[in-house]
C-alpha cells in the first residue's frame, strides 16, 4: 500500500517509527512534515535518518490549528498515485484545509483520513466549525488517541467508526527493571511528576498531597512557566527537604527517571479550555514497570483505570492517601505493576503500526479477509424481536442452516422459548432502547467475526435460496455496502424497497405530486438487508438516537458517504408481513416521524428539517383536503404531528 502521510509532528524521529515498522511491512511510506516545530518549548528540528523518506516543509505560523505549509512540496507530492492520504492535523486546522483543497485538485478520488485528539465538545468559531465538518464528512477514517475525541467527531460530521489508537511508546527504552521490587515496608516513597509545569497540570495539588503525606517524597522532572511559584511553594510549606526540581529531561534519561521511582503521579486538572488527551507520561510509567496514580480526568481513566488508582481532579487528599495506598503495599504494588505493564503493551510502535495498518485498509474497503475461490461470504442473521413470537418462528424457519442471533426487545418469556426450540443465541438486553440499539447489541459480539449481516425483520422470511442469492450480488460486487431482496406481502403485492434518500427539496417534490417520478436506488429498507463486513468496519453500528425508523437510512446515507453503494437485488425475494409487530398505527406514525425529523437534522442541519418539515406539512394539508375520510384524517393527524414537532411528541411518548 503507498501512503503519504502529512503531520507537523513528525519533526521528531521518535513519532515517526509507526511509519519506519509500516515500510518494514512491506508499505510505501512517505512523510512530510515541518522542518522546525515547537515541541513542548522547545524548537525541534527534522533530521532524517539516511534513506528514509521525510521531507521537511517549510510552514508559515506556529499554533497547530492556525500554521500553513509551504504549498510547493504539497502539490508535488499530491500529484503522484496513492492509495491513501493521512493527514495527520485536527480537522479544523487551517493547514487541513489547505491539503484538502489541494487534494481536490491532484487527487480527489483517493481517500484522506485525519487524526483529532480533541475531546472538549468546543463550538469552534467561524471558519473553522466550517471547515472541521467539511474535512470530516469527506474523510475516509479518523484515528483518535481517546474515546472523548471519537464522539466529537462523530457529533461534528464524520459518518464512520473513530479508531482510538494510543500514540505510541518505544519498548527497548521504556523498559522495566527486572530486578525491581516492591518498596520496602515503612521506607520513603519515591513519587515522581514528569510534564509541562503549568497551572493545568494540577502541581500545585500534588504539592498539597504531599504536605498531608509525611511518607512521600517528590521528584519533579520537567519544565514550564508555573517553575517559579512551584518553587516558592515548596519552601513556604517546608518541603525542600522532600522535593527535588530535576528539569527537562531527554527521552533516554526519562526512562532512568521513571525507573527510579515508586509511584508516577499524573495530577492533571479539567478546565474550560483543556482536558488531557492522553497522559504519555502514565503509559512510559507503566511500560518500566511503575505504577500510576492518575485523576479521574479527561483520557487518563482509559490509560490508567484498572492498572493503576484514580482520584478526584484537584482532590489533595484523596492523591495523598492513593500514592500512600500504592507505595506502601507491596502486594498492590505488584498488582498494579503487573497490569500497567499489560496495559502500555498496547501502546508500543508495533501494536500503533497494527492499527494504522488497519485503518488504511478499512479506508481503502480491502477485504477483511480474502475469500478463498469458490468460496461464500459467511453470513451471520440478527433478529431484533418484539413479542410475536408466531412471526418469529416462521423467520427463524427461513434461514435455519445459519447462525442466529435474537435480540429481544420485549423480554418476553414466548420469544426465549421460540429461542430455544430454534437453537438460536437468544439476548435480552433487559429493556427496549430501539431497533437500532437492538441491532447493535448483537453486532458487539458477533457469533461468526468477520461475516456479512443480514439484517431480518421477525415478520418477514426469506423465500428459498433469497439469502444466497442476496451474499452472490455482494460478492459480485464489492462497492456494495447492502443488498436487499424484493419484498411482497401475505396477498402476494410487491413492496417498494428500494427509495432516494430524503432531502429537504424531495419532500417538496412529493408534495407537489412529484415523488413517483423518482426511482432511484440510493437505499434498501432495512427490514430484510444484507450488510457487507468491511462496510461495517468502517461505518460502524447504528445511531442510537434513532428509535424505530430511519435508523437503516442513516446508515446507508453514512455509507455513501465513505464511497459505498446499496441496490434491490431482483433475483431474491422476501415475504413480509408489514407492521407485524405493532398494533397501534398513531404510535408508528410518530416513530416513522420522528425519524425522519432525526435524520435530517443530522444530514442537512435546523435548515434543511424547516424546509422539510414545511414541504411535508403542506403535502399533509393538500391530502387531508383533497382524499375522503380515513386518507383525510390520516393526514390531518401527520400534519397535527409535524406542527408539534415529531421528536418532541416521541420524547414525550416514551
Amino acid at each position: 500500500m503507498r501512503v503519504l502521510r502529512v503531520s507537523h509532528s513528525a519533526v521528531v524521529d521518535a513519532w515517526r517509527e509507526r511509519e519506519r515498522l509500516l515500510r518494514a511491512r512491506g508499505h510505501d511510506v512517505r512523510t512530510l512534515s515541518a522542518r522546525v516545530w515547537d515541541e513542548a518549548g522547545m524548537p525541534v528540528q527534522l533530521v532524517a535518518r539516511p534513506g528514509e523518506p521525510v521531507e521537511g516543509v517549510a510552514t508559515t505560523g506556529r499554533h497547530p490549528a492556525l500554521f500553513l505549509y509551504d504549498p510547493r512540496p504539497l502539490w508535488r507530492a499530491l500529484g503522484e498515485p496513492w492509495d491513501v492520504i493521512d493527514v495527520h492535523e485536527e480537522p479544523f486546522a487551517l493547514a487541513t484545509a489547505q491539503v484538502l483543497l489541494l487534494r481536490a485538485v491532484r487527487a480527489r478520488h483517493t481517500p484522506y483520513v485525519l487524526y483529532s485528539a480533541q475531546n472538549l465538545d468546543k463550538r469552534l468559531p467561524l471558519p473553522f466549525r466550517v471547515l472541521q465538518r467539511w474535512a470530516l464528512r469527506g474523510a475516509a477514517g479518523v484515528s483518535v488517541c481517546n474515546r472523548a475525541a471519537g464522539d466529537v467527531v462523530v457529533r461534528r460530521g464524520f459518518p464512520g467508526r473513530p479508531q482510538v489508537i494510543a500514540l505510541g511508546l518505544d519498548p527497548t527504552v521504556f523498559a522495566p527493571d527486572p530486578a525491581r521490587r516492591a518498596p520496602a515496608v515503612g521506607a520513603p516513597i519515591v513519587v515522581g511528576y514528569a510534564g509541562r509545569l503549568a497551572p493545568h497540570k494540577g502541581v500545585e495539588v500534588l504539592l498539597d498531597a504531599m504536605a498531608g503525606q509525611p511518607a512521600l517524597v517528590l521528584r519533579i522532572a520537567g519544565a514550564g512557566p508555573d517553575e517559579g511559584a512551584l518553587r516558592a511553594r515548596v519552601t513556604d510549606a517546608g518541603l525542600t527537604d522532600r522535593v527535588a526540581f530535576i528539569g527537562a529531561l531527554g527521552v533516554s534519561q526519562l526512562a532512568e527517571f521513571y525507573r527510579g521511582l515508586d509511584v508516577l503521579a499524573v495530577p492533571s486538572l479539567t478546565t474550560p479550555g483543556w482536558v488531557e488527551q492522553f497522559g504519555r507520561v502514565a503509559v512510559e510509567a507503566m511500560a518500566c514497570g511503575i505504577p500510576v496514580v492518575a485523576s479521574d480526568s479527561g483520557a487518563l481513566p482509559e490509560v490508567v483505570g484498572g492498572a493503576g488508582r484514580l482520584v478526584p481532579p484537584g482532590d489533595a487528599a484523596a492523591l495523598g492517601v492513593a500514592l500512600v495506598a500504592v507505595g506502601a503495599d507491596p502486594q498492590e504494588w505488584s498488582r498494579c505493576r503487573e497490569a500497567g505493564l499489560v496495559r502500555a503493551g498496547q501502546a508500543t510502535w508495533s501494536a500503533v503500526a497494527d492499527r494504522y495498518e488497519d485503518l488504511y485498509a478499512v479506508a481503502t474497503h480491502a477485504p477483511l479477509v480474502p475469500p478463498a475461490a469458490g468460496s461464500a461470504r459467511p453470513v451471520e442473521v440478527v433478529v431484533v424481536a418484539y413479542g410475536a413470537p408466531d412471526l418469529l418462528a416462521r423467520a427463524l424457519r427461513s434461514v435455519a442452516d445459519r447462525p442466529v442471533t435474537v435480540v429481544d426487545n420485549s423480554s418476553s418469556p414466548d420469544v426465549a422459548e421460540v429461542c430455544r426450540a430454534a437453537g438460536v443465541r437468544y439476548l435480552d438486553p433487559g429493556r427496549n432502547r430501539g431497533f437500532g440499539a437492538g441491532v447493535n447489541v448483537a453486532l458487539a459480539d458477533p457469533l461468526v467475526p468477520g461475516a456479512d449481516v443480514l439484517l431480518l425483520n421477525p415478520d418477514a422470511a426469506l423465500e428459498p435460496g433469497a439469502l444466497d442469492a442476496l451474499s452472490a450480488r455482494l460478492t459480485a460486487d464489492p462497492t456494495l455496502a447492502s443488498v436487499g431482496p424484493w419484498q411482497v406481502d401475505e396477498g402476494g403485492d410487491q413492496a417498494r424497497v428500494g427509495w432516494p434518500f430524503p432531502s429537504p427539496w424531495g419532500s417538496w417534490r412529493v408534495a407537489l405530486g412529484f415523488g413517483r417520478t423518482v426511482d432511484r436506488v440510493d437505499y434498501a429498507i432495512g427490514s430484510v438487508l444484507l450488510l457487507r463486513a468491511e462496510a461495517l468496519a468502517q461505518v460502524g453500528g447504528f445511531d442510537e438516537e434513532f428509535f424505530l425508523y430511519a435508523e437503516e437510512t442513516d446508515w446507508a446515507k453514512r455509507a455513501a458517504l465513505l464511497g459505498w453503494r446499496h441496490t434491490v437485488a431482483t433475483e431474491a425475494t422476501a415475504l413480509h408481513t408489514g407492521a407485524g409487530t405493532s398494533t397501534d398505527p398513531d404510535r408508528r406514525l410518530v416513530h416513522f416521524t420522528a425519524g425522519l425529523e432525526r435524520y435530517v437534522r443530522k444530514h442537512h442541519g435546523p435548515v434543511g428539517w424547516a424546509i422539510t418539515r414545511s414541504g411535508e406539512a403542506a403535502g399533509a394539508a393538500l391530502r387531508a383536503a383533497a382524499l375522503p375520510g380515513p386518507r383525510s384524517r390520516a393526514a390531518r393527524s401527520r400534519l397535527r404531528l409535524l406542527l408539534a414537532g415529531p421528536v418532541k411528541r416521541e420524547r414525550a411518548a416514551r
